[in-house]
């Protein structure tokens, strides 16, 4: 397997943006365990395997149950996530899929302020973003380290 395109093929600040985001979004007081959550749940919906390999490594690394990250297509029938994690897995899935709804904002808004809504509005369009650039150049999964990328 050969990735299409290569992140060394491309100019500099091609992802200087897209790492201050992160950044900001590692530094934002969120969760890193929810964090990793919803990166894994958003690169499932989206089919990305780098993503994938990537986010489980990280989230195992920080602790969080493998158990609880594979079986995330079925959050909704498992006992092991709080309330707090259901409500931010229903408004990440919401907002990918551009159906947000005021039942959905109203359950999150139960348990994060504002402002954490508006990190984690950013943590989902994020990853999305980097799922849609790694489908795209094909980049292959498998050999990631936990740190790789700052």
């Amino acid at each position: 397997m050969e990735a299409r395109i290569s992140y060394t093929d491309l100019g500099k600040g091609f992802t200087d943006g897209l790492f201050k985001s992160g950044g900001y979004v590692r530094q934002s007081g969120l969760d890193p365990k929810l964090i990793e959550l919803i990166n894994t749940r958003m690169s499932q919906i989206n089919g990305c395997a780098y993503c994938l390999d990537m986010h489980f490594k990280d989230a195992v690394h920080l602790g969080e149950d493998p158990q609880r990250l594979y079986s995330l297509p079925a959050w909704r029938e498992c006992p092991y996530y709080t309330e707090a994690e259901r409500a931010v897995l229903a408004f990440a899935e919401a907002l990918n899929g551009s159906h947000m709804n005021d039942e959905i904002f109203n359950e999150v808004a139960k348990h994060f302020s504002k402002a954490q809504i508006a990190d984690i509005s950013l943590a989902v369009a994020m990853i999305g973003t980097w799922n849609k650039l790694n489908i795209a150049f094909h980049t292959v999964p498998g050999g990631y380290q936990v740190g790789q990328h700052g």
